[in-house]
């Protein structure tokens, strides 16, 4: 059952990130009805990450109080229909509500699948499952630019929305009958978790987050519009080309948790296998410096590397809080290192719609891009010399 579970909540990760890249990719199309700028653009992203934020904290605890059944699938209903809201826009203003509302929903979700890793599975195998459940992100990823492409070239920019927001309903009605005969699957009594706000290893992953997130999110949201503003493509070259660096991105997901799990395995530590396999995902995260001036299929191996080593510590980064804290409070302190990934990337891609509306170029934002993730091991390095229970010290 742990991995029929696991499977499943893979797949919800998967209609999340296709959910999230319906509009990246579908913004050529769309700015045929309605004038959006880059400006407006990132205003957009940041409406969802904003909300993404808020409620990834607010719903880590509600899903340490409601368990994770039940607020898993209230957070899929929830996003689901404000995904299919989209179809609806009139104008900018619309298309920013219906993104705030999508954000909300979707911040149940990491929570979700990081709680249900804690309660199922051993500290041995925790990371190679959430690599399982990480790896759901480049599913999504992948299949949406040329299912999107294909639906837009077919029925318009306006059924992408329903048809993703009709996957989700879908989905959710399957959870909560497999669900309903997981006898683990209960609601865990939540302590107070407040103390741990006193904790600097708690701060330093959120930091950590806060920066490699900022990355991420900028390659998620802007790489199809790069490749329209700068390499030229239409929707049907991006459907063609954009898959291919979040393929990459879930092979990336399987290394990291495989990696760090492998060295469990083979008597290394907790504290030794995590940081050698963060370090090792840091590690190749800088050949982003040279993507700007590379030709085209080049540059779209570079971003696959980048992808691969993002999913990599992503992996390792959202299990830290099942390595640091007791199950029934990992819920509540995911939430606040998924607060943190999020408000990374409000920030940074408000930075990146102000430099390209004012002439700077990609280079800048790639030049800042390639070195967050280097930032943050360094980070998680000096603040937590030992990766352990904290309630053991």
């Amino acid at each position: 059952m742990p991995w029929k579970i696991t499977l499943l909540i893979a797949a919800a990760i998967a209609i999340s990130y296709f959910d999230r890249q319906t509009l990246p990719v579908a913004i050529a199309a769309i700015q045929q009805d309605i004038p959006i700028s880059n400006t407006q653009f990132s205003q957009l992203q940041a409406a969802f990450l904003v909300a993404y934020a808020i409620m990834y904290a607010g719903g880590g605890k509600l899903i340490d109080v409601m368990g994770t059944r039940r607020g898993f699938a209230a957070a899929m209903i929830w996003w689901s229909l404000a995904c299919a809201a989209h179809g609806l826009a009139n104008g900018f203003g619309f298309l920013a509500a219906s993104r705030f509302l999508l954000g909300m929903g979707e911040g149940g979700g990491f929570p979700a699948a990081t709680k249900a890793v804690g309660e199922w599975f051993s500290a041995k195998d925790r990371a190679t499952a959430m690599g399982v459940i990480n790896a759901g992100t480049a599913v999504g990823a992948v299949l949406a630019p040329p299912a999107i492409a294909t639906i837009i070239a077919a029925s318009g920019w306006r059924w992408v929305f329903v048809a993703a927001g009709a996957v989700g309903l879908v989905w959710a009605g399957c959870w909560l009958r497999v669900t309903g005969e997981a006898s683990r699957n209960k609601s865990l009594e939540s302590g107070n978790w407040l103390p741990l706000l006193g904790h600097k290893e708690i701060w330093s992953i959120v930091g950590a987050k806060f920066l490699s997130d900022a990355a991420w999110y900028f390659y998620l949201f802007w790489l199809p519009k790069y490749l329209y503003d700068v390499r030229g493509f239409d929707t049907k070259k991006v459907g063609y080309f954009a898959w291919i660096p979040y393929a990459a991105a879930g092979l990336g997901s399987l290394a990291g948790g495989w990696l760090s799990s492998w060295l469990l395995h083979k008597g290394f530590s907790v504290n030794a296998a995590r940081k050698i396999a963060l370090g090792c995902s840091a590690a190749v995260m800088p050949v982003i410096l040279i993507v700007d001036r590379a030709p085209v299929e080049m540059a779209i191996a570079i971003f696959s590397i980048a992808f691969l080593g993002q999913q990599a510590w992503s992996t390792l980064v959202m299990i830290l809080p099942t390595d640091l804290v007791r199950s029934g409070d990992v819920g509540s302190v995911a939430g606040m290192v998924g607060f943190g990934g999020a408000m990374g990337g409000v920030l940074f891609g408000l930075v990146v719609g102000y430099l390209l509306d004012n002439g700077f170029g990609y280079g800048p934002v790639f030049a800042m891009a390639g070195s967050f993730h280097v930032l943050a091991f360094l980070l998680i390095l000096i603040v937590i010399p030992r990766i352990g229970r904290l309630d053991e010290r």
